[in-house]
């Protein structure tokens, strides 16, 4: 064998969405290892999406979802991408959910940062609210006026309980 063969170390190239940092594989196993399916909460600069996911060897299946612009159904007339329309997407989706015999899950937030109020645990609070079982800590949740939105408009908290309602109503 030649000096240059001796040398040569073999290179392990990561999985294409671990190097495009798209997904913490170490993190999905252990989600995938509950058993349960997994409330995935996404956010993006202008929306929010909560879906109820379920794991299958053939590609991962979609029993729930719900989007932010799905709001504008039951009278949502704010912006889709703040903290009380990420509630009401989690209440939304929850309502599917239960309505489809899921009523649990474990919170899957993907590479997002955990800040306790964020608009992923503002999602997950709608989810409980909805009725699911869903494990979490209580400290994490955001508090009452940043739900409602009081500490953006005057105008949220009215329109907040009537869309509130028409979920829990309508589903």
């Amino acid at each position: 064998m030649s000096d240059l063969a001796k040398k040569r170390k073999t290179v392990r190239v990561q999985f294409r969405r671990r190097r495009e940092g798209k997904t913490d594989y170490r993190k999905r196993l252990a989600l995938l290892k509950s058993g349960k399916p997994r409330a995935v909460v996404r956010k993006t600069l202008t929306k929010t999406i909560v879906q109820i996911v379920e794991y299958h060897p053939e590609g991962d299946r979609v029993l729930a979802s719900a989007i932010s612009p799905n709001l504008a159904g039951h009278g949502w007339k704010h912006s889709f991408s703040n903290t009380p329309a990420s509630y009401l997407t989690g209440l939304l989706a929850g309502k599917k959910a239960l309505k489809n015999g899921i009523n649990e899950a474990v919170l899957d937030i993907g590479l997002s940062v955990t800040v306790r109020g964020s608009k992923e645990f503002a999602a997950l609070k709608g989810l409980l609210d909805s009725g699911m079982d869903i494990p979490h800590g209580k400290k994490i949740l955001p508090g009452d006026e940043g739900l409602t939105g009081a500490f953006i408009d005057e105008g949220y908290p009215p329109d907040f309980e009537k869309v509130k309602e028409s979920i829990l109503e309508r589903g």
